[in-house]
């Protein structure tokens, strides 16, 4: 089943949309706090549709989603308490409670691997402003963490260019449906955690 291949179609033609720079930046924010999308799935078709602006892709997406990760960072320390109630009703409880307890064991390098890892960075955000870290290595963590996860997808993308593009096109429905076979092991998994 095909579903994948017009959905990528799709991302490159909005990849190449003379605002998306806007859309990547605007969605980047968002899911520093509170959408669910990750903005890798703008930012690689992006970087393979204009490999030359690949960096500037990168250091825009980096910048807005630490300053989300700021906003998330004020929801957690400023209304955590009006939030808490529909929050512990969504999947992402247990993933804040994981948080804390990174937190407390680890500190701010639980902002960093949230910050490059899949692991919901939003709710780390969320996290670190209720426990009121400090403000200047959230920031730092938040800075290196998604850089380097950025950067490297950026990377990966305008150094495998036009090729890189072809073989996507090619197998992006496998590698969509093993995606969705990898993220269903991954809840039944944590779920089971």
């Amino acid at each position: 089943m095909k579903i994948f291949s017009p959905l990528y179609r799709r991302a490159l033609q909005w990849a190449r949309h003379p605002r998306a720079p806007w859309y990547l930046g605007g969605m980047s924010f968002a899911e520093s706090s509170f959408f669910p999308v990750p903005p890798d799935v703008m930012l690689a078709p992006m970087c393979l549709a204009s490999p030359a602006k690949a960096w500037r892709f990168a250091g825009i997406t980096t910048l807005t989603s630490v300053l989300g990760g700021l906003f998330g960072y004020a929801i957690g320390h400023f209304a955590l308490d009006s939030i808490l109630p529909w929050l512990q009703q969504t999947s992402h409880w247990a993933t804040y409670q994981s948080a804390v307890a990174w937190f407390e064991r680890w500190g701010v390098w639980a902002v960093f691997i949230a910050g490059f890892s899949p692991i919901p960075y939003k709710v780390f955000t969320l996290a670190a402003g209720a426990l009121s870290m400090p403000l200047v290595p959230f920031i730092l963590a938040s800075c290196v963490g998604r850089g380097l996860r950025f950067f490297l997808v950026a990377g990966l993308m305008a150094w495998g260019g036009a090729r890189m593009e072809a073989a996507l096109h090619r197998y992006v429905d496998r590698l969509g449906w093993a995606s969705v076979a990898v993220a269903v092991l991954a809840g039944l998994w944590y779920g089971l955690d």
